[in-house]
């Protein structure tokens, strides 16, 4: 079967939904939270930014270089672990779809840690590139999918109303129980986009 990934994100982990379809009839395929950082480590590597606040400025740049390394580091080994698990089951992987935050400014290390709300913003934007990068080092087609506007995003890219959508995720949540809150339907949708875009 041909599968999507669909991937929300949070700070140290992302919400991985796998939709495939079947006899033309759309199911969840996997479903399942994926660590982006080491347990050992995840103190200060879910917030790489925030740890480094008090630091002195060369200590807290190379604390976010390596808390960003990381991130990225086990999200392609994360992404290369999905992959075998689809392959494993016989799908084949079309795409990857990682909801995305606003763009973030060329900031420094030192203009992120000078403002609070530019930290949040770092290390919202931290994992889910780190995640988009994964997708590509893998070599799967990737939808990157702005999380804010996600419902117009939807409706254009799916040709149908964000009614109809709501229902078709609520009763793949109903097909498989819960967890199927809003990480797991927002990824779904995701994974939605690229199943039918690809």
């Amino acid at each position: 079967m041909k599968v999507a990934f669909g991937l929300k994100a949070h700070s140290g982990w992302a919400a991985l939904v796998v939709l495939g379809t079947r006899g033309g009839e759309l199911q969840v395929v996997d479903r399942r939270r994926m660590e982006l950082v080491e347990k050992d480590v995840a103190s200060w590597a879910k917030q790489p930014y925030h740890a480094a606040e008090r630091l002195k400025a060369a200590d807290a740049r190379e604390l976010v270089r390596r808390g960003i390394e990381t991130a990225r580091r086990i999200a392609i080994r994360e992404m290369r672990t999905a992959i075998e698990r689809a392959d494993q089951a016989g799908n084949e992987v079309a795409a990857c779809a990682v909801l995305m935050a606003e763009p973030m400014p060329d900031w420094t290390v030192a203009e992120i840690l000078a403002v609070h709300f530019r930290m949040h913003k770092a290390e919202g934007v931290l994992f889910r590139d780190a995640l988009a990068r994964a997708a590509k080092a893998c070599g799967l087609s990737l939808f990157e999918i702005p999380e804010k506007p996600m419902a117009k995003h939807a409706e254009r890219a799916l040709a149908n109303a964000t009614n109809t959508l709501r229902k078709t995720i609520a009763s793949l949540g109903k097909s498989v129980g819960p967890p199927w809150g809003k990480d797991q339907k927002d990824a779904a949708l995701a994974a939605l986009i690229a199943l039918q875009g690809n």
